[in-house]
């Protein structure tokens, strides 16, 4: 870890081409995976019943999907929520059926599966529930926690505003970054978000993980978290070029990258620890948002270093971008 104190001399820019090489590959994956997987969007888009079941003891996800199959409810889909007694069942928006028969019948049919000598041998917190609200074994075996509607209107407008919401951050971005520094670094930090989201989103499309509301804010903070590493490295980039009068655009980007390295790995690993501890014991309610965040970090600490940057130097920037004219230099004298 010493080079977390010493100052580190990687040639960054030098592996530039390889980079680019390798992010392409992984983007023209996530493309092909979006065009032939789609995202696999949850209840917050597409709209449907959101059904939440707790069970007596623990359950098989399977069994319960197999028994939902037989009667009729092919397109449920069911997962663990937090844990293995704990149920979510989705179902799509069906036009025959409001969502509180949808409910009725799926948590009938779970009970209707459970056999008489299972619901018979009542255990304590089974017998609790009998005795608070006069309830059968069945009854208590599979409670019914809450039930959820979002009509397909809702979904269509969350979803194209979740898009917006990401347009406009990225043309916000663009417009700060300009003011900020400089076209080129503005243009640059925007191809290297760009790069962030495309690959996260890939990597949902192809795992088919649930893109939900959680997961759509997630992203927005990846960008946020993104763009804060990449304005470090463009800071440093700009200081240097007006500081060091020796050596070439390649050596003072790279010197600029080398000097702000440790300060990036010690703020991604730190982040990553937290995220990680959100996402093997967060449950399943956050899974999906800390899933983005974690992918959408380490993606980003990557394209600050070797997207953001070799984009910046491809487009062109010269010390003579970076040198204040005479009249800001001008007005900063007679201000001290």
């Amino acid at each position: 870890m010493d080079f977390l104190k010493n100052p580190t001399h990687f040639d960054f820019l030098g592996m530039r081409r390889k980079a680019f090489i390798a992010s392409g590959i992984l983007l023209a994956v996530a493309v092909v995976a979006l065009i032939l997987r789609g995202l696999a969007f949850g209840i917050d888009f597409t709209g449907g019943t959101l059904v939440e079941l707790r069970y007596a003891d623990s359950v098989q996800v399977e069994e319960i999907r197999d028994t939902l199959v037989q009667d009729g409810l092919d397109d449920a889909t069911v997962q663990y929520f937090g844990t293995s007694r704990d149920i979510m069942v989705r179902m799509p928006v069906d036009t025959e059926a409001s969502s509180a028969q949808l409910s009725n019948r799926i948590t009938e049919t779970l009970r209707a599966a459970i056999p008489e000598t299972l619901a018979d041998g009542v255990s304590g917190d089974v017998q609790q529930c009998i005795s608070a609200d006069d309830a059968t074994p069945r009854d208590c075996q599979v409670q019914m926690l809450r039930v959820e509607f979002v009509g397909p209107q809702v979904g269509e407008e969350l979803t194209e505003r979740g898009g917006q919401a990401i347009l406009w951050a990225l043309a916000g971005i663009l417009v700060y970054v300009t003011l900020r520094f400089q076209w080129r670094f503005a243009v640059a930090s925007v191809i290297a978000l760009v790069h962030d989201v495309l690959f996260t989103v890939g990597f949902f499309a192809l795992f088919q993980l649930e893109f939900s509301l959680p997961v759509l804010a997630a992203f927005l903070a990846v960008i946020g978290y993104s763009l804060n590493d990449t304005i470090v490295v463009f800071d440093r980039i700009r200081e240097n070029f007006r500081k060091m009068r020796k050596g070439n655009r390649v050596t003072i980007m790279n010197e600029a990258i080398n000097q702000t390295l440790s300060r990036t790995i010690l703020t991604s690993s730190t982040t990553l620890v937290v995220v990680l501890a959100l996402l093997l014991v967060g449950g399943e309610v956050i899974r999906g948002f800390a899933t983005a965040l974690f992918v959408g970090i380490l993606v980003g600490t990557y394209s600050s270093i070797f997207v953001a940057s070799p984009a910046v130097l491809l487009l062109g920037i010269t010390r003579e971008d970076m040198i204040p004219d005479k009249k800001e230099g001008a007005e900063a004298e007679a201000t001290t």
